[in-house]
């Protein structure tokens, strides 16, 4: 039996291996053609922030706040928090940079990694990294709609099919009151029947019942009464012209009445994204967002609407690895520089230098001193010529190239080796 090491990655914290490597440059590739197409600028935010920030900005009664966020007290007597999710973040550098003094709308997108203490699960981790797109200081219904349509194409251009927008509308600060007194009054009768989470979230907030994924919840959250017959106009006129911008751009949705997120600083809008497997199995929610208009102001701004999103990087690598998406591998260098000698080993890195200003890969072995194997290892590699210098020719400054296919060989001036090989490869 193998023996494991002394020390592992924290449990729910994994490593990003090289061969992980290429999942999290693609999505980023193409968030990062889609944030420039559409004028977001990137932002990054420290990876610990004060704990207050969440308290007020994601709410209380929320299950991020109350079981899952890594808090740490300073030597100075600070509470800090590893930040859970980035939409608070980015609000508060909105307002501690003064980007409202900007024309508005200010558009950020993020890319980073994030933390929630909870049991590691497939496609859930403790540390884990989000795709977050924010637009401030701009209250159509339109926004609300080209976020959804951000991720949605961000996920077609990454390869992934039947997609599902869930969507619903949680109303405001002018009727959402009167829903959770209808909510309140539903849950009361049948308090015995919720989970004891629910029976808590009863007290504190019953919207966050509604996010609860019992099983014994969830049949009675299908009977609850529905935000969306009870928007006021401003909210109802709101989410139907969102309804209708998707229309006008084709993107498949349908109508979740008990969708409300996990955070309590959204308003009006509130979207997920999932993608059904050929199965017809759909595993958690790939990316989602909404309009969170009273977020700015309630970390000590003005009244500023604003809308966004965030996509589970970890999650749609799952989905990319269980379709077997296949890659572009790089092309492999056709050249391979074997050296003899300590005086040839000075000169390579400058030769490779030269190779690498002209964008020509070349690939080497400088921890070798054996020709023999050098040449094994270029064989392997399949280079179609071997530069090889040795003590003589980095006296003499020159170097020679062995053609691998037919063995011959040449001698060049080292300072002509660069174009020589140009010219080889171009025919």
């Amino acid at each position: 039996m193998v023996k494991k090491p002394k020390f592992q990655s924290p449990t729910g914290m994994h490593d990003i291996l090289p061969e992980e490597q290429k999942y999290f440059q693609r999505i980023y590739k193409v968030s990062e053609n889609i944030a420039n197409f559409y004028g977001f600028k990137k932002i990054d935010t420290p990876i610990l922030e004060e704990t207050e920030l969440f308290l007020k900005g994601i709410g209380i009664a929320t299950d991020i706040v109350g079981k899952q966020m890594f808090t740490l007290r300073t030597k100075g007597g600070d509470y800090l928090t590893l930040r859970p999710e980035l939409t608070a973040p980015v609000a508060r550098a909105y307002l501690q940079h003064g980007m409202f003094n900007l024309p508005q709308p200010v558009k950020l997108w993020y890319f980073g990694p994030c933390f929630r203490y909870e049991k590691p699960q497939l496609g859930r981790f403790r540390q884990f990294w989000q795709l977050d797109f924010e637009i401030f200081g701009e209250k159509s219904p339109l926004i609300d709609a080209q976020i959804i349509q951000i991720f949605y194409n961000i996920l077609r251009e990454i390869r992934l099919k039947n997609l599902i927008i869930k969507i619903n509308s949680i109303g405001d600060s002018q009727c959402r009151p009167y829903y959770k007194k209808l909510l309140t009054s539903f849950f009361r009768s049948r308090e015995a029947a919720l989970c004891s989470d629910c029976k808590r979230r009863l007290r504190e907030n019953p919207l966050r019942i509604l996010d609860c994924k019992e099983e014994k919840c969830r049949s009675l959250i299908s009977r609850a009464p529905q935000m969306l017959d009870h928007l006021c106009e401003e909210c109802h006129n709101h989410f139907r012209e969102v309804l209708e911008f998707l229309d006008e751009i084709e993107l498949p949705y349908h109508l979740d009445p008990y969708l409300v997120r996990g955070l309590d600083y959204y308003t009006k809008t509130v979207f997920e994204i999932y993608e059904e497997s050929e199965t017809g199995r759909t595993q958690g929610a790939l990316g989602g967002g909404g309009r969170y208009d009273g977020l700015v102001k309630l970390l000590g701004g003005k009244e500023t609407p604003a809308c966004g999103g965030a996509a589970g990087i970890e999650r749609i690598i799952g989905v990319m690895k269980e379709k077997g998406m296949k890659f572009l591998e790089s092309a492999p260098p056709k050249i391979f520089l074997a050296q003899l000698g300590p005086l040839a080993k000075r000169k390579s890195l400058k030769i490779l230098e030269d190779f690498r200003k002209q964008r020509i890969l070349i690939s080497e072995s400088l921890g070798r001193d054996s020709l023999k194997a050098q040449l094994s290892r270029a064989n392997k590699i399949g280079v179609k010529y071997v530069l090889i210098l040795g003590q003589k020719e980095a006296l003499e400054d020159t170097i020679i190239i062995r053609d691998m296919a037919t063995g011959r060989q040449e001698i060049v001036k080292l300072e002509k080796v660069v174009k020589e090989v140009e010219k080889r490869l171009k025919k």
